[in-house]
């Protein structure tokens, strides 16, 4: 059997990797770590070209400039679902008040019915609850609207009945049959109104 190498050739050694976790000459448990480091010591070592090196820099600081993009878009992601947040909630609060409101407004135009005939006196108990009742809407900022003989305007006022009045150039508010209430700049409800149109 003849050898077809070459003499001059020198054949490479095989690269043996010892990856057993007891060390065969000592008889100690090996640490995965050592295990770890022989594995990088008996690999040759790979250098970078200064080209190449140049391809990571830039590579890396492309990648860190994509992170910091995507962080600040985050970042004002957040900024804005939270004041869209606390936009919506402040609106919930205000929808919840204004209908609390609007079905105690019956008890109020009733206490104003009462004191309008003469049924509130001083000192007397729905004297009081009135005055709490009033004191407590006026701590949401609740505004009553409708007065005899402002000028109508359909945004805050519903005519119920015109008036034709001589004398009157612009609609005016003849008299208030059941008045109106706005909290803030919302609407609760309209005032009932009788018109006097120009006749």
């Amino acid at each position: 059997m003849t050898d077809n190498r070459n003499n001059d050739e020198t054949p490479e050694e095989p690269i043996i990797r010892d990856k057993r976790r007891v060390d065969p000459e000592t008889g100690d448990v090996r640490e995965p770590e050592a295990v770890a480091a022989d594995d990088a010591a008996a690999a040759p070592a790979a250098e970078l070209t200064e080209e190449d090196q140049l391809l990571l820099d830039q590579a890396s600081v492309d990648l860190v400039a994509e992170m910091r993009s995507d962080m600040l878009r985050a970042q004002a992601e957040l900024v804005n679902f939270r004041s869209r947040v606390e936009r919506d909630r402040a609106a919930n609060r205000d929808a919840v008040i204004t209908e609390v409101i609007r079905s105690l407004l019956p008890a109020l135009d009733d206490l104003a019915r009462a004191e309008a005939h003469g049924d509130l006196v001083d000192g007397a108990p729905m004297t009081i609850v009135a005055q709490k009742m009033r004191s407590a809407f006026d701590k949401y900022g609740l505004k009553q609207i409708g007065a005899k003989g402002e000028p109508f305007d359909p945004a805050f006022h519903e005519a119920v009945v015109q008036l034709p009045t001589p004398g009157v150039t612009v609609n005016t508010i003849a008299d208030v049959i059941e008045p109106g209430y706005i909290l803030g700049d919302r609407l609760v409800r309209a005032a009932k109104v009788a018109v006097a149109v120009p006749a």
